[in-house]
């Protein structure tokens, strides 16, 4: 009898063994976090703060504080501040109380209106959701040297219930060719000297303060901070000092180290008798101290004291005993030892850090995630990520995740989704779920972006979320417009069957649940086609496509004989373009006149990127403004320049405009681009670029200055529709590209639509590696020389739009390389019809006179 209830207590105990849990020390892989789109098209986004029951606090710099609801998937606004918001000033910092769910209260740090110089901290309470103007507290007020730089404005609790704000240095970097701002002069703008702030123990400017909130709006000095209460000529409020712009911090919940990302200055050399070239850094303090600048960048890099009226160096700065003897200093002179930072990075690639690229930089720091923190969620980061630290870089976009070792010091560092993309995160937080909550402001600065919003990345350990692909064969058409639509790229990374449906009006009216529907679009509109993809355990996701009705792309094309793909020799090639289009006409017949198309002829001595805007937003008529303005996007510049709108710095349309007339303007702006620089339009510091290859600045400057109202009519390589030219500007090799473009004059309310036909002509000697299509092979190098190998039985090469018209053989360089085969050349694809092919090939086999070439007739 007692045998019995002993067997089933060991079956009990073994059906209640837990599987054992995954990714603790296992990197899971990147299809296990899905970006979920939460709401997007915000106005310069700052903060945010999410709520226990999914609702989302943020602040936007203008003066809005906002609630989105998850419930509708709208934002609401529930308060507005009359902030000053030029420059770098605004509405910039938000954080909830620790007691929040009682006391409704929450803390602003922003630029009043009309108030003498200064940026404020407040405590505002909530009522039913709406700012109550009238509960303001003022806390702390800080002066701040308006229309300049380095405002700082981030605000963190800590697990203990201190608040800490940071601040940034008030200085502007254009009087110091970019290298520590540490000018002296009387008379001088108090802003050009950052003694009197970063280095300044009774200055909270250029510091982190940390302080105790109280119920009546005060607050108290919690202990540790740098500087005691009652030391002499110090502030109280620092917890750290001796920073530029510590624009985005956080604090550890667990040990309480703060984190934060130090935007660094712009010098891109080092100099002998100035200091070191710029560096943006990621700190971390495990208490108080003193953090370098202006005297120190890095990993403690020395500046020299630069006497400004003499101009010279005079002696370089001792990170074990700085000392500021500037006379705008208020606070003690012998400083603490200056700190070192965690991670530091220039433009250029870094040699201590080399993940993180190189290009424009924006350190921020995220939170340090805990996986025991969040209990109960099934969308939660995994143990893998346990005490990690995320960082993030608002130019580069990318994010990066922090190891610590059992002292909490700096292990390495791995990119976090390197395959998703971000555009310009601005602030991040784990939310009660123990999903990662993603700000990102956008393209431009000072704008409201389309490509701006609020998103969620969750976990899934098990099931995952299916991923939706959608297409279409046309995009933009007149009324009728009949589109095939396409879920091909769908799938779900289980292997779980998928089911599908289509909202062709993005309205839930009009559904299809057929993979690869058709539909007619009756009325003229521009319209969200929505497929929504479900998995067998009913997950979701979703992919739109933009479906304009009521006008009809232009179509161009070339009138031309002879081969369109090479030239031979340098010949002279007659041309005439053609454009047809449904609602304006066609080019001849009046509707269309010679002078509304754009043929322009390129030269390029190599290569060049054929990247192509999306479909109807093609922004550019000629081949070498397409290059150009790939290469703005790609060095990040539009980060600072709109090309209607002007940002940071003025729109590219303004640069070009003024500069229309000046013969020189190129070589001007091209220096401008590499230098930097400030002062023509404004007090605002255009970085410099340095690091971009100048051959790829000047035709960046070259887009630029071709957006000025009469630059196409003045073109240079602007041909008539019909005519001759000669092909004779290369010495052996180089690429031509003839370019016919026109743009309609738009109907039914629908928009114009540039479209762009292209011929494009080559060198005959065309390198392997320089194919479209490769299968079993490997790129390799050797002796400067670009090869390809072959890995593998039946791998290939392929090359697209290639035309055969006029070419009577093929000449194939080949190392057989100890292998033994044979080539084969097929139209279309690997199984398409046989044009040629060579015979057996091997190292025993070659002729003497062959030289390693392969004639395929």
């Amino acid at each position: 009898m007692k045998y019995i209830p002993i067997i089933a207590l060991l079956i009990g105990l073994w059906a209640c063994k837990k599987e054992s849990e995954k990714f603790v020390f296992e990197k899971p892989e990147e299809t296990r976090f899905t970006k979920v789109t939460l709401i997007e098209r915000l106005d310069e986004p700052m903060e945010i703060e999410v709520l226990k029951d999914g609702r989302i606090i943020f602040i936007e710099r203008k003066g809005k504080v906002r609630m989105f609801e998850p419930k509708t998937g709208l934002a609401k606004d529930i308060g507005f501040l009359r902030v000053y918001s030029e420059a770098e000033d605004g509405l910039l910092g938000l954080a909830k109380d620790p007691d929040f769910y009682n006391n409704n209260w929450i803390y602003l740090y922003y630029s009043p209106e009309r108030e003498q110089s200064i940026n404020r901290l407040s405590r505002f309470t909530l009522v039913d959701d709406i700012l109550d103007l009238e509960s303001e507290i003022i806390m702390l007020e800080i002066p701040h040297f308006r229309g300049c730089c380095h405002s700082g404005g981030s605000i963190e609790f800590d697990s203990k219930g201190n608040l800490y704000l940071s601040l940034g240095d008030d200085t502007t970097p254009f009087e110091s060719d970019n290298y520590n701002p540490i000018d002296e002069r009387a008379g001088r703008p108090e802003n050009v000297d950052a003694q009197r702030s970063s280095s300044n123990s009774n200055d909270l400017r250029g510091a982190i303060l940390r302080i105790t909130p109280q119920k009546d709006g005060t607050y108290i000095i919690p202990e540790g901070n740098l500087f005691p209460v009652g030391t002499p000529n110090t502030r109280p409020e620092i917890y750290v000092m001796g920073n530029r712009n510590p624009f985005r911090i956080s604090v550890d919940p667990k040990t309480g180290y703060l984190y934060w990302g130090e935007v660094g200055p712009d010098a891109q050399a080092d100099s002998l008798r100035r200091g070191p070239r710029g560096y943006d850094e990621v700190n971390q303090a495990k208490s108080a101290g003193f953090f370098g600048w202006p005297y120190f960048i890095g990993d403690n890099k020395p500046y020299w004291y630069y006497d400004f009226e003499k101009q010279e160096a005079v002696f370089e700065y001792d990170p074990k005993a700085p000392v500021n003897n500037s006379p705008n200093n208020t606070g003690i002179k012998v400083l603490p030892p200056a700190q070192k930072a965690m991670i530091w990075y220039p433009y250029a690639e870094s040699e201590d850090f080399p993940m993180v690229g190189s290009g424009g930089r924006n350190a921020m720091a995220g939170p340090v995630y805990y996986y025991d923190l969040f209990p109960n969620s099934e969308v939660k980061f995994p143990k893998y990520y346990d005490g990690k630290l995320f960082i993030y870089d608002w130019m580069r976009n990318w994010i990066f995740t922090v190891s610590f070792d059992k002292e909490g010091n700096y292990a390495g560092m791995e990119e976090f989704m390197p395959s998703t993309r971000f555009d310009k995160p601005m602030d991040m937080q784990f939310g009660p779920d123990g999903s990662l909550y993603i700000l990102e402001y956008g393209t431009y600065w000072s704008a409201q972006n389309d490509d701006s919003g609020i998103y969620r990345i969750e976990f899934s350990a098990g099931n995952r979320k299916p991923v939706a692909r959608a297409n279409a064969d046309k995009k933009q058409g007149s009324v009728p417009f009949k589109v095939s639509f396409s879920s091909e790229g769908s799938m779900d990374f289980d292997g779980d069957q998928l089911e599908f449906e289509w909202d062709f009006y993005g309205d839930g009216k009009t559904i299809s649940r057929e993979a690869n529907p058709v539909f007619v679009y009756e009325h003229p509109g521009e319209f969200k086609a929505l497929l929504t993809v479900k998995d067998a355990e009913g997950l979701k996701s979703q992919a739109t496509i933009s479906i304009t009705v009521g006008n009809e792309p232009p179509v161009i094309s070339f009138e031309w004989e002879g081969n369109r793909s090479f030239y031979w020799g340098k010949p002279s090639k007659a041309y005439r373009v053609k454009v047809e289009d449904k609602e304006d006409g066609s080019l001849g017949d009046g509707g269309i006149l010679p002078e509304q198309v754009i043929v322009t002829l390129d030269f390029l001595k190599e290569g060049f990127d054929r990247i192509e805007s999306s479909e109807g937003h093609q922004q550019t008529e000629s081949t070498s403004q397409l290059i150009g303005q790939n290469l703005t996007v790609k060095s990040g510049c539009n980060a600072c320049h709109g090309v209607d709108n002007a940002s940071v710095g003025p729109s590219y349309k303004e640069i070009a405009t003024r500069y229309e007339t000046n013969t020189g303007a190129s070589k001007i702006l091209v220096q401008k681009v590499i230098q930097g620089g400030n002062g023509v339009w404004g007090e605002r510091l255009m970085p410099s670029h340095a690091h971009l290859q100048e051959a790829d600045i000047v035709q960046m400057v070259d887009y630029i200055l071709s957006l000025s109202p009469n630059a196409l009519i003045h073109q240079k390589n602007r041909l008539g529709i019909e005519g001759k030219f000669n092909l004779n500007q290369h010495d052996t090799q180089g690429i031509y590209l003839l370019t016919a473009s026109y743009r309609d004059k738009g109907a039914n309310g629908i928009a114009p639509i540039l479209r762009r036909e292209q011929l494009i002509l080559r060198h005959p000697l065309v390198l392997a590696a320089d194919a479209d299509f490769f299968r079993g092979t490997a790129k390799a190098n050797n002796q400067d020389s670009r090869l390809i190998k072959f890995t593998e039985d039946n791998s290939y090469i392929g090359f697209k739009k290639i035309d055969l018209s006029q070419v009577e053989s093929l000449v194939l360089s080949i190392d057989p390389n100890r292998r033994e085969g044979w080539f084969e050349v097929r139209l279309d694809n690997p199984e398409g019809v046989l044009i040629g092919k060579s015979e057996i090939i091997s190292s025993k086999l070659r002729p003497e006179n062959s030289k390693g070439r392969c004639v395929l007739p």
